[in-house]
């Protein structure tokens, strides 16, 4: 295995309480070892919809919301279900970093 075959992955929602998982998510960056891509999986996650009550199904705004802090926070690849959403929210970012 060579290191750019490896991906960090911090598994959100995986032995996570829900404030652990916002810290998480605000503190994305400190992740960063050895250059090693990020990715943020929080597509559709209780996290997300649990906070508001709602279903999965109704989490977009907050996902695309997500995948903003991720993105700002050193995220690299997002692992998503709503793949437009997610491919305008990146066009954004890169627009405004």
């Amino acid at each position: 295995m060579k290191l750019n075959d490896i991906i960090l992955d911090p598994g959100f929602g995986f032995s996570k309480t829900l404030s652990q998982n916002y810290i998480l998510l605000k503190q994305f960056n400190l992740l960063s070892i050895h250059g090693l891509p990020l990715m943020v999986g929080v597509s559709r996650k209780s996290m997300l919809y649990k906070k508001f009550g709602i279903n999965p199904i109704e989490s977009l705004s907050v996902t695309c919301a997500a995948h903003m802090a991720a993105l700002m926070n050193g995220a690299n690849i997002l692992r998503v279900h709503d793949v437009k959403e997610a491919k305008q929210v990146v066009e954004i970012y890169l627009a405004i970093r």
